[in-house]
Formats: C-alpha cells, structure tokens, sequence
C-alpha cells in the first residue's frame, strides 16, 4: 500500500474509532440518566437510543442488548468510584477515618451522578443474575474492607461472625432507602452515621459516638447531574466532523469559516455554513465576528455548553489512541 494511502486508511479507522467510542459513551450517559428517571423495567433500547441521539442500528452495533449496556455503564461506574474512594481508603492512619474518608467519597460521588447511585444500590437488584453477580462481587470487597476493623477491636474475641457482612448490607439499605424518597437530601450528610453504624461492633459505642460527633461533611450548594447532562435533549448528532469542527474552534478561538472548513476537511462552502448553523442553534457555539454584514470574516467560538461537549469528546478520542 502507497504511504499516502496507508496514512488515510489510519486516519479513517482513527475517525471510525472515535465515533463509535462517542457513541458509546453517550449510551452508557443515556442508560445512567433513565435509571435515574423511569428505571431498569422501562429504559428500553428505542428510549436509551432517542436519549443518546443515535440509532437503535447504531445501539446494536455497539452493544449486544440492554443488558450488556447496562453491566458496562455499571462496571464503568465502579471503576470510578474505585478511583476515588480507592485513594481515600489507602490514606488515613487509622481503619476507621479511612472507612469515614472513603465513605464520604462515595457519598458525594452518588450526590454529584443521582443515576449512578440509582444504578448502583437499586436497578442492580433489577437487572438479572448477572447484574447481581457484579454487585455481590462488589459488596465483597465492602466486607473485606469493614472486616479489617477486627485488628482493632478492643473488647472481648471481637465481633461476632458475619458481623462485617450485615453492617455493609444495613449501610446499604439506609443509602437504598433514602434513594427511594422523593426529596430526599444531599447522600453526603449521612456520612458520620453510617461511619458510626459500621465502627461499632468494632470499637464500641465511645468510638462510634466519636465518628457520630465528627464534622458533617458539608453538603453541595447544587447537585449535578454530570457531565453527559450537556447532551441531553441536544438537537443534532455528532460524527467526527462534527466532532473536528469543536475541536477547531476551541484550539482557535475567533476561527472564521475558512479556518474551520481546512482544518474539518469540508470542501463545500455550503456545507460549512449549515454545520455552523446547525451548530449556532444548538448553543455549542456563538459568532462574536462582524459577518457578511460588514464584509469580515465570521468569528466563532464555543459556549459554555459547547466548551463542556468537547471536553467530553476530546476525552473520548484520547481513550482510542
């Protein structure tokens, strides 16, 4: 193969990947969302699909049913969690701050991402074997962690069997119930309660009370949605030149027409007008320039909603490098 040729076959499966990795992404956003809505009964594909704003084609092209969606939004989840309650364990001294550390973590994780939290304590008990399956592994790891407790303990033979393994569940059924009440508040300000919940049986009621009387976690001003919220009800669907003409415009704030058609590849001047249109009326981006009007070129630049896609691409792109 002719190098020039080798190079635009690398570029299209570059492009090709991206794509389906955007799409993937706006998928599991999508499922994460209507858990959060409707739940697992009703989040069916043709409404995952018309939230995401792709295809149901395109859906089965990516994953092989709802079920396979819903375990890689749900492993996703974990992972990210992990990454940020992992650390909080690992740091503090003593076993009981790093169980209260890593705790609070997860509580604000839930507070700033209500479908993952839905997802993660509720619809896995609806998903089907497998879904439960991932969540017992995952309640396992919670038991090891709490189980560590017993090194400290400091009354008798220490707690009794099975003493680890009730405590996660009842820290669980607390956050589950309070995930079930219509205006229930911030997660995060349950953290020294269940923390003396779970210390307990292992240092007592004086140690337990020490953990009731710590600082509350001070809970959000607002609790987000997430990041993928910037997509939702979005009114056109993204390719990657979609996806090249964003990445342009924030690499080359003020870029006018001409810049932006080179830098996408878009031969027809047309066409990049209507893009931009396209792209104006969804409020991804804004032209501070003079125009036709005036004989100056145009001057486009990203909104704020706009700015936030194209972190979320420009994440996606590096994950297929």
């Amino acid at each position: 193969m002719r190098p020039h040729r080798q190079a635009a076959s690398v570029e299209a499966m570059r492009q090709g990947g991206h794509v389906v990795e955007m799409q993937r992404r706006r998928l599991l956003q999508a499922m994460c969302e209507l858990l959060s809505e409707i739940g697992i009964e009703d989040a069916s594909v043709g409404r995952i699909c018309k939230r995401a704003g792709v295809s149901r084609r395109t859906f089965y092209e990516v994953f092989e049913d709802r079920e396979e969606c819903f375990l890689k939004a749900f492993d996703q989840a974990v992972e990210r969690i992990g990454q940020e309650a992992g650390p909080a364990y690992a740091h503090g001294q003593k076993w009981s701050a790093r169980i209260r550390a890593a705790l609070t973590v997860t509580l604000e994780h839930f507070d700033a991402h209500p479908g993952v939290a839905r997802m993660c304590v509720i619809e896995t008990l609806r998903a089907g074997p497998e879904a439960l399956e991932r969540r017992r592994r995952v309640l396992g790891v919670l038991t090891t962690a709490v189980e560590e407790g017993r090194a400290e303990a400091r009354h008798g033979d220490g707690p009794l069997p099975l003493t680890a393994e009730g405590v996660v569940g009842g820290a669980l059924a607390v956050v589950h119930a309070r995930l079930l009440e219509p205006d229930h508040g911030p997660l995060v300000q349950l953290a020294n309660a269940l923390t003396a919940m779970i210390v307990q049986p292992y240092l007592g009621p004086v140690g337990a009370r020490r953990e009731l009387d710590h600082p509350t976690p001070k809970a959000p001003a607002t609790v987000a949605n997430g990041a993928g919220d910037h997509f939702k009800d979005l009114s056109i669907r993204f390719t990657y030149r979609t996806a090249r003409v964003l990445a342009t415009i924030a690499e080359d704030g003020g870029a006018s027409n001409r810049v932006i058609a080179d830098s996408a590849g878009i031969a027809d001047e047309g066409q990049t007008s209507r893009l931009l249109h396209r792209l104006q009326s969804a409020g991804l981006i804004e032209n501070l320039g003079e125009g036709h009007t005036r004989g100056a070129p145009n001057a486009w630049w990203l909104t704020a909603r706009g700015e936030a896609i194209h972190a979320t691409l420009a994440g996606a792109e590096k994950a297929t490098v």
